[in-house]
């Protein structure tokens, strides 16, 4: 990826996603899939920290990547 560029692209490449659209579209996203529950970009999150959980990634690593200072706040993740 280019340095310059953004992870989410907006409709000008000079723009990343805002909030709100890149909430839209998860949303989109699982209802085109047929999920029964909500889902939302925290959704994405929440799924990130389960499967590394599940590939028994040590929670200290994955409390890095989540970006928490405490691993306490990790632990809404790991139960």
């Amino acid at each position: 990826m280019h340095p310059d560029s953004w992870p989410f692209p907006g409709q000008s490449y000079l723009k990343p996603l805002s909030t709100r659209q890149f909430h839209r579209i998860v949303v989109e996203a699982g209802q085109a899939a047929g999920i029964g529950k909500h889902v939302g970009p925290h959704t994405l999150r929440q799924c990130f920290a389960t499967h590394l959980l599940e590939d028994n990634v040590d929670v200290r690593v994955i409390q890095v990547l989540l970006g928490y200072a405490r691993l306490d706040n990790t632990d809404f993740y790991i139960k």
